[in-house]
């Protein structure tokens, strides 16, 4: 038989455990709520690079967003790293064009620490319905308080080496 010691003791334990285990559900699912609105931004750059939509692809990116694409050069078998400008980017992808950019995202793997973010997203890159090329992108996001705004791209762009390219 227990003691009554005992008995406090051990319901001491369990409420402490419990105390614990929602304490840590909490916070996960307040981080899982950063990485859905972090996940929610990138979305919004892709439907609006569909759309066309200049005003609705501007309102994701920060003003001090860079872009910037790290590829193999394939004449000198070097890496370089080039760096665009972001207003000629919502220029050229934000406009009506004949044929829908569609960038599609294959996984999200994003991590969150307090203001910043990062996601690494694989993505296949389509003209219409015409396969363009594939690669990664590197997101690094930041929170303002206008919410999330991506500060900085870098992808990679490749033809060879796409498994689902013939989609």
């Amino acid at each position: 038989m227990l003691k009554p010691f005992q008995i406090v003791k051990k319901n001491y334990l369990l409420s402490i455990s419990f105390v614990l285990i929602n304490v840590c559900v909490c916070a996960q699912n307040g981080l899982s709520d950063e990485k859905e609105s972090v996940k929610k931004v990138i979305v919004q750059l892709f439907d609006a690079m569909k759309a066309g939509d200049s005003t609705r692809l501007a309102a994701v990116f920060h003003p001090e967003a860079r872009l910037q694409t790290a590829s193999l050069h394939p004449k000198t078998g070097q890496t370089t790293l080039e760096t665009d400008d972001i207003s000629a980017f919502i220029t050229q992808v934000g406009m009506p064009h004949p044929e829908i950019y569609d960038e599609r995202i294959t996984a999200y793997e994003i991590s969150v620490d307090g203001p910043l973010a990062t996601a690494w997203t694989p993505y296949r890159f389509y003209v219409g319905e015409k396969f363009s090329h594939c690669g990664v992108n590197a997101f690094q996001l930041f929170k303002s308080k206008d919410g999330w705004k991506i500060i900085q791209i870098t992808d990679t762009r490749r033809r060879e080496s796409c498994e689902e390219s013939k989609n």
